[in-house]
């Protein structure tokens, strides 16, 4: 099992997290500030977020498993 933390406060809109992981991020149209459309994905959706994770510029994006 997998949690998903996204820090809004620390992103910096560049898209990467929604083109790793479109299933699990998303960006709001009026600042393309990432959005967490869940926070405990598929467990199929794993190797995407820690894609996602690695490639964020601002690294806002945390991935916690195991627990």
């Amino acid at each position: 099992m997998m949690k998903v933390i996204l820090d809004q406060d620390k992103c910096v809109s560049s898209g990467q997290c929604v083109m790793a992981a479109p299933e699990v991020f998303d960006q709001r149209d009026e600042d393309g500030v990432a959005v967490l459309l869940t926070a405990v994905p598929d467990p199929g959706s794993l190797d995407d977020v820690q894609q996602a994770a690695a490639v964020c510029p601002a690294v806002a994006i945390r991935v916690e498993t195991g627990y």
